[in-house]
């Protein structure tokens, strides 16, 4: 059965390959992103431009913020002219069919530049959350997917990460942000009873990741020559997960949960020096690595315990970490002209 799904930040990297899973299925969906400068947007045009070539994929250029612009993509008739019209290959009354859900993947990620910019991080998270929420509430849609962070963990709580740890002590306005969206989300299952999922994502790579993440500039510095930026020695760890993994976990946590918060990761952590070691092996050249200090906000390991998510979704992480920087490295080969002109950020 065809189904429609909005999804926001869809020129986003986790979002993207959400979105082609999705139409992969046989699905419909309304992609909405505003494009913004947080990263390099050529990037995001890249992705966005791949999955525009596909007929059951619709554009919005909308920012989550603007409530009144929102809402003409849940109203039809508030606005007919501004929803596409769909393929001939789906049902023509299709534009007025309700969402079967929304996944909410927009959001201003990074722990270090929300501490220097936390206005931001604010209104995209928790305003722009609220505002998906409240139209999920005036018209009917049932499921609502957020993607959150293991940001939350923050540095106190015992290895692996279980989801009922204490999260009430955040130690970036990134992390205290998805924790007031996740709050909202719940608010909302209450009072509504809108079935949430908030799926909590763990260190996510891959091909056409973002800019300001470790391994996109691992990779980047160590093929074109530069020195390796590290905060830290090197020995802090990561639950490194695969981006195709996390995507299928969240296509998966569009089934009726109730509400659910659930860890997406690898389980299987490593330190940043072996991903270093792995990425000089894959380009065949190591560089030498500038070392600055470790940033307040950055806690010395992430872990998640995924029992959850195999025991509620089926799911379990299928691409290890070596076979994961292969293909992030065989990406970066294959688009060298885009990806080394890129301005890197550090999140």
């Amino acid at each position: 059965m065809v189904k429609k799904y909005l999804v926001t930040g869809c020129a986003g990297f986790i979002a993207s390959r959400v979105v082609e899973m999705l139409i992969e299925a046989g699905h419909v969906v309304i992609g909405v992103d505003n494009l913004n400068d947080a990263y390099d947007p050529r990037l995001k045009q890249w992705r966005l431009d791949r999955l525009i070539q596909d007929g059951a994929f619709y554009f919005h250029h909308r920012d989550i913020t603007d409530r009144t612009a929102l809402e003409r993509d849940f109203n039809v008739d508030n606005d007919r002219a501004n929803v596409h019209p769909f393929s001939t290959q789906f049902p023509p009354d299709l534009e007025e069919w309700p969402y079967s859900a929304v996944i909410n993947l927009a959001a201003r990620a990074g722990v270090r530049a929300s501490v220097e910019d936390p206005w931001t991080y604010y209104r995209t998270n928790v305003e722009g959350t609220l505002n998906l929420l409240e139209m999920c509430r005036r018209y009917g849609v049932k499921k609502f997917v957020l993607a959150s962070t293991s940001s939350l963990y923050g540095a106190g709580n015992e290895v692996p990460y279980r989801e009922d740890a204490d999260t009430n002590r955040p130690l970036s306005p990134y992390a205290a942000s998805k924790k007031a969206a996740e709050a909202l989300t719940y608010t909302y299952h209450y009072l509504h009873g809108l079935d949430v999922s908030v799926l909590r994502y763990f260190t996510v790579y891959g091909p056409a990741g973002r800019p300001d993440m470790s391994v996109f500039r691992f990779i980047r510095q160590t093929a074109e020559g530069d020195p390796l930026v590290v905060y830290g020695d090197g020995t802090q760890q990561r639950d490194f997960t695969y981006v195709d993994d996390i995507a299928r976990g969240t296509v998966a946590a569009l089934k009726p949960l109730g509400y659910e918060v659930i860890n997406l990761g690898s389980d299987r952590p490593v330190p940043l020096s072996r991903v270093i070691e792995q990425i000089a092996s894959l380009v065949g050249r190591s560089q030498a690595i500038e070392r600055r200090p470790p940033h307040p906000a950055d806690v010395p390991m992430t872990w998640a315990d995924v029992g959850k998510a195999g025991r509620l979704l089926g799911w379990t992480p299928q691409v290890a970490l070596e076979e994961g920087l292969r293909r992030t490295v065989a990406w970066y080969h294959e688009n060298r002209d885009l990806a080394k002109s890129l301005v890197l950020t550090l999140g």
